[in-house]
């Protein structure tokens, strides 16, 4: 990572000892045809509103000049060789020396006279503030696909997962406060960094704000790959969000396989008929399979909360309350069920004079029970152990 040049607002080179109000950090891949002039309307919002700040282009790895262009027009330059949107800003934040950081891209989509809303809601107590384009997008700006479905969409569904309030979660224009970078702990270095940055935020209870801005055709070629992007966009929600990726819909599978394998053992009639085996196998698979899901999303409950630092209220109350021995417990339980029934079909089939093995019903039902027992039992040594790396140190629950 190396600075090519540093040069103030008012020019001449800023001292590194400079206290600054606000860094504007540009990502940048082979945008020679609009680097300049972005550069150039960020030093001028910021001369004309009389914030003593830089701006910090984050290159990427760009080969037709635009690192030199950047810097000849009067921005630090940041060479992050690691591709992805995400890595330029981490980049560009490591080298910020702002009290606050405004967000924005270099293609010329952006209005740079819009940092004095960013620094003022910034000043008036927000920790994160994020335009929101969707009202004001210029005819050409934006794709069908994206402006009316894939921004949506995904902005609907993480606000379903994470309860934001963000309208416009993917825009790219942004500001944050640096002083909270390190509570955010952003990690991700694709398109996705964008819906981090808002899960983040709402995850740690920062104060996020939001107001319309203008969206202008873009200057050069996009580097946005609409599905790529977007189902990493997607994947990133899912794996941020355990009880709708394993434990709602495990849950589902498991009640609905143990519902079918107790109406067929009853002999229940369903649908004006009655099931077999098939039906019992069936269930069988759900039940297991359910089980497996939901004690994965537990897991991946435990790594969010000892080893990414995640706050999850669910979690905590269960670990409050649930120790390895409760789980032990619960699944020694299950297996037991399941061998008691096993050892009723052996003497049932000793006293038949070890003939045809029936009751054929029982068995996978039984089975059923060992399995998900076992999974339950080791299930809560695996929790246990994703434990021992606790950042609570005070708790002591195991």
């Amino acid at each position: 990572m190396s600075t090519l040049e540093q040069i103030t607002p008012g020019g001449g080179a800023a001292s590194s000892n400079t206290e600054l109000t606000v860094s504007v950090v540009i990502p940048c891949l082979n945008e020679a045809d609009s680097i300049q002039q972005c550069v150039r309307r960020a030093l001028s919002a910021l001369q004309d509103n009389g914030y003593v700040g830089e701006v910090i282009v984050a290159d990427n790895d760009s080969d037709d000049g635009s690192p030199l262009l950047a810097a000849e027009a009067g921005a630090v330059v940041i060479h992050e060789p690691e591709r992805g949107y995400g890595s330029a800003y981490l980049a560009g934040f490591a080298a910020a020396r702002g009290r606050y950081i405004v967000m924005a891209d270099a293609d010329l989509t952006y209005d740079f006279a819009e940092i004095p809303r960013f620094v003022n809601e910034l000043d008036n107590g927000a920790d994160l503030v994020f335009g929101d384009r969707m009202k004001n997008i210029h005819p050409g700006a934006m794709p069908w696909l994206h402006r009316y479905v894939g921004n949506p969409l995904l902005s609907g569904f993480l606000n379903l997962l994470f309860h934001t309030g963000i309208d416009d979660a993917h825009c790219g224009m942004r500001a944050v406060r640096r002083a909270v970078l390190a509570q955010l702990d952003l990690r991700t270095t694709g398109m996705e960094f964008a819906s981090e940055m808002v899960i983040r935020g709402a995850k740690e209870k920062l104060v996020m704000t939001q107001f319309p801005i203008e969206y202008h055709p873009r200057e050069g070629e996009s580097k946005l790959s609409s599905f790529r992007d977007g189902w990493r966009h997607l994947r990133f929600l899912l794996v941020h969000s355990p009880n709708h990726l394993f434990i709602f819909p495990g849950a589902v599978m498991a009640l609905i396989g143990w519902l079918v394998e107790l109406g067929v053992v009853a002999g229940l009639g369903i649908f004006g008929r009655s099931w077999g085996i098939h039906a019992l196998i069936a269930g069988a698979l759900l039940a297991i399979v359910g089980t497996q899901v939901m004690a994965l999303g537990i897991c991946a409950h435990a790594y969010g909360t000892y080893f990414m630092g995640e706050r999850d209220r669910w979690f905590d109350r269960m670990r409050a309350r649930y120790s390895l021995e409760h789980g032990l417990l619960l699944g020694g339980g299950i297996v037991f069920a399941g061998v008691v029934i096993i050892v009723v079909i052996l003497v049932d089939w000793i006293e038949k004079g070890f003939g045809a093995l029936s009751m054929e019903h029982l068995a996978v039902f039984a089975a059923t029970l060992i399995i998900v027992g076992i999974q339950v039992f080791f299930t809560s040594f695996l929790i246990s152990i994703l434990g021992l790396r606790r950042r609570d140190r005070p708790t002591t629950h195991e």
